[in-house]
């Protein structure tokens, strides 16, 4: 295959190039083979793994202990209820966001790095997915039990939106507007 069309030439400073920066055609992509192609994106979805591991064992954590806490037994059975599905939700978000590194611990050195990155990908979008309803739902927790107001399922509805708009539609904007179909 030319290296037009694997995405370069291979060379440093070729991405990018097109009639606008002084090159011919605009190259897309990367020199790279399979295996590279798939080490690179490992490393990229650890980085990420990271991030959102971080956050869901300290929410998942701090849920954790709740119990414990002196007022939880006068929680209303609506509230105890909030709190389970929410603790289910965190454990399964944080079992979600470690599986990519138990799934690579496991098949590590099998020469299956390209369909691990697949799978890790999808265990790392459904964990992102549960970690979004945890921390709806230990919002509408925590709002509920602070403030028994009716505002506060529309302030978790706008505070999910936001998430929803974060985390989802910017990107798949970015990626419907910033990329092209070849």
């Amino acid at each position: 295959m030319p290296d037009r069309e694997r995405g370069g030439s291979g060379r440093a400073g070729d991405a990018g190039r097109g009639p606008a920066s002084g090159g011919s055609e605009l190259w897309r992509g990367r020199h790279e083979t399979p295996e590279e192609r798939a080490d690179r994106r490992w490393g990229e979805l650890v980085q990420e793994i990271r991030v959102a591991q971080t956050g869901v064992q300290i929410l998942f954590g701090f849920l954790l202990t709740v119990v414990f806490a002196p007022r939880f037994t006068e929680l209303s059975d609506m509230d105890r209820g909030i709190y389970i599905t929410t603790v289910v939700l965190g454990a399964a978000a944080t079992g979600a966001l470690i599986g990519p590194v138990s799934f690579h611990r496991i098949v590590s050195g099998r020469r299956i790095k390209p369909q691990t990155v697949v799978w890790a990908s999808r265990l790392t979008f459904l964990g992102l997915l549960l970690l979004l309803a945890t921390m709806v739902s230990a919002l509408f927790l925590v709002l509920r039990v602070a403030s028994h107001d009716s505002f506060v399922p529309w302030l978790v509805t706008a505070v999910a939106l936001w998430y929803l708009v974060c985390w989802y539609v910017l990107p798949l904007w970015a990626r419907h507007r910033y990329t092209t179909r070849d």
